[in-house]
């Protein structure tokens, strides 16, 4: 797309010469997400400073019905920020300022931009932390984490990012600066709600209240041994069946195993078919106790070794390679394929061997990597792009393991959202009527379709058929 010079002269006034990305070079840094299957450089990137600055760009290109798409950093693994119809780019990347630590009321009001693991370090040398934990925690932003209502290791006991937020501060596609409030009870819609997980089709995130936790008195971390995949799912329920709900209930496979010894030489057994990172925290009396069940738990099930983390230490290199466990796979394959599928965790060990025939079938190797506290499942699809037809069958395969999450009562995703790389599923997962209500709900706050058209929800231009959920089985 070409822009006339008074608008490029109109938008440098307001960001700066440094707020403004072009040339074909400078802008092939964004053209993809963490979904690396699809790929489109956008025209022109803008990355305003402050929430008036955002405004008056939006309003400029409001003015003119160019579109636009919100960009955090980049992290998210389903192409949402791609630019698609939206040939201008608004990134967040800038707005990196912590405005407010209220530690009396426990509230942190941070800019969109802001590192999600910076929350906690600004807070924790006073006992406090900000509990959602995604595994690029050190890279991706608070503003991607609403647009994707992001979770982490953690979810299972604390929730996703939805469950910590208070109000947002943001930039709807007119311009106009609005702050959705949920502080103090607030009566009414709970728009902070409608808002969250969005993906950037109802506006731009700029800040966010969050709300911070105080840190427990104690903290232990187990790891179960499996001898394969189906036992170690089979000692998930178990756990839960017992009345424990862990900080965090986690899976690897295999392959995952050897990619992040080979990188952190933690000491996972060689042998090992699956392991659980189990992670219970609370009051320290008790805590031994509790582990104690937790090991039955896992052994009544299968598992050949409990190990328990003897120190800090131990624990931190422990959840180094679970929180890292993505950037090993390079040393298994030259690309890969992130998905994000949910089951009901009683149905785990169905859709692993759904993960497995496909793979056979496809000739792909796929490494299972879990939440599987929640029954969320990430199998990361190995593929080499430079074999012709390899990628094709990567998005084959990832969509027959997405159909089956919702034939076993599941979704099509549980954290990285739809982006583009699922929109063709959302009539598979949604009845017409819910989704010409969301369709409404997002011409309410967008309603010329200028902020990240022709995402999340198919429209004509999507080409997706829309049929009724397929009948699902119980959980």
């Amino acid at each position: 797309m070409t822009f006339d010079s008074k608008l490029l002269s109109e938008l440098r006034a307001v960001v700066g010469a440094e707020g403004m990305v072009e040339g074909r070079a400078s802008l092939k840094v964004y053209e993809c997400d963490g979904y690396t299957l699809a790929k489109a450089a956008p025209d022109l990137v803008l990355l305003p400073q402050t929430t008036a600055q955002a405004s008056e760009v939006i309003k400029l290109l409001a003015a003119r019905r160019i579109p636009f798409v919100p960009r955090g950093a980049g992290t998210g693994v389903s192409g949402g920020c791609l630019p698609g119809d939206a040939h201008v780019m608004v990134g967040t990347s800038r707005m990196r300022a912590i405005r407010n630590l209220d530690l009396a009321n426990r509230i942190a009001e941070v800019e969109a931009g802001v590192v999600n693991l910076e929350v906690t370090r600004a807070v924790e040398g006073r006992g406090f932390y900000y509990a959602p934990d995604p595994s690029s925690q050190s890279a991706c932003t608070i503003g991607g984490n609403v647009a994707e209502n992001s979770g982490g290791p953690h979810t299972l006991k604390y929730g996703v990012t939805v469950n910590h937020l208070l109000a947002l501060e943001v930039v709807l596609p007119s311009g106009e600066v609005v702050w959705l409030d949920r502080c103090g009870e607030a009566p009414g819609f709970d728009l902070v709600g409608v808002f969250t997980g969005s993906e950037g089709t109802l506006g731009l995130v700029t800040a966010a209240k969050v709300r911070l936790m105080k840190k427990c008195e104690a903290v232990t971390t187990l790891l179960a041994v499996f001898p394969g995949v189906p036992e170690a799912s089979r000692a998930v329920s178990a756990i839960i069946a017992a009345g424990i709900v862990p900080a965090a209930l986690e899976m690897m496979d295999a392959l995952v195993i050897s990619a992040v010894e080979a990188a952190y030489r933690f000491g996972f057994p060689s042998d090992a078919g699956a392991v659980l990172i189990i992670e219970l925290d609370g009051l320290a009396a008790g805590l031994d106790a509790l582990a104690e069940r937790v090991g039955q738990a896992c052994i009544g099930e299968g598992a050949s070794e409990i190990r328990r983390a003897a120190d800090e230490a131990e624990r931190a290199l422990l959840w180094k390679s679970r929180k890292r466990a993505f950037g090993a796979m390079g040393r298994l394959t030259p690309n890969y394929c992130t998905q994000d599928g949910v089951v009901p965790r009683s149905r785990l060990p169905e859709i692993v061997a759904v993960i497995t025939e496909v793979s056979a079938r496809y000739g792909l190797r796929i490494a299972n990597l879990m939440h599987a506290g929640d029954g969320n499942i990430h199998p990361l699809i190995l593929y080499d792009e430079s074999k012709p037809g390899e990628a094709e069958r990567v998005v084959a395969a990832g969509d027959e393991i997405l159909r089956a999450c919702l034939d076993l009562g599941g979704s099509i995703t549980g954290e990285h959202g739809i982006g583009v790389e699922k929109l063709g599923l959302m009539g598979a997962a949604f009845g017409t009527e819910t989704l010409a209500a969301m369709a409404d709900l997002r011409a309410a706050f967008n309603p010329l379709g200028l902020c990240n058209p022709n995402k999340v929800v198919p429209t004509d231009r999507s080409c997706v058929e829309v049929v009724r959920p397929r009948p699902r089985g119980g959980g």
